[in-house]
């Protein structure tokens, strides 16, 4: 531990720890926030799509990464302060090739290499906690303090304190501020 804490302290001087290993490519393109804690394995990899000035992976204060997260960015990956991301997550704001009304017979006959990468910004609200082997997908907004269950596949955006389950993730429960409690979403 006093390994990870000296190398950090060199390395990345506001983080709080990084365990190595520890992969960040194009560090130009990425903020890391204040106060970040990374378990082992953590891969973030920034590869814009065009000349841009800015980071395409934002991470806000006193966020936790646990062991072996990826997030991959070529446009915009924003995380709020005070996020915790367990285990095996993977975030992403792309895609290779398009999986809508964008595509085209000529693209999908490609190799998945050499179709047009797509992508759509990913926020990740303050508070959030994203549970082990969750996947976040192209274009989701997560409003603060959602929750989302363990091996859910989020594929599109829900609202501020939301509890997420499921492949894909549906919206199970909210929390109401009038009562203070959780209630379940029966319809959708």
């Amino acid at each position: 531990m006093l390994t990870y804490l000296l190398r950090t302290r060199l390395f990345f001087p506001g983080a709080r720890l990084i365990r190595f290993p520890f992969e960040i490519r194009n560090q130009q393109y990425i903020d890391l926030g204040e106060g970040l804690t990374t378990g082992v394995g953590c891969r973030l990899e920034a590869l814009p799509s065009e000349l841009i000035n800015h980071a395409c992976i934002r991470i806000g204060k006193d966020v936790q990464l646990n062991d072996r997260v990826h997030i991959g960015a070529i446009q915009e990956v924003v995380i709020g302060d005070g996020v915790l991301i367990a285990s095996n997550v993977f975030i992403t704001d792309h895609n290779h090739g398009a999986f809508d009304e964008r595509a085209t017979t000529e693209e999908m006959l490609r190799t998945p290499i050499d179709r047009k990468w797509y992508a759509k910004p990913v926020h990740i609200g303050h508070h959030c906690w994203l549970g082990e082997q969750v996947i976040i997908l192209p274009g989701v907004i997560l409003g603060k303090g959602c929750i989302v269950g363990a091996g859910a596949v989020v594929t599109k955006s829900f609202p501020p304190y939301s509890l997420l389950i499921g492949n894909p993730a549906r919206l199970h429960k909210r929390f109401n501020f009038d009562t203070g409690k959780w209630e379940r979403i029966f319809a959708q």
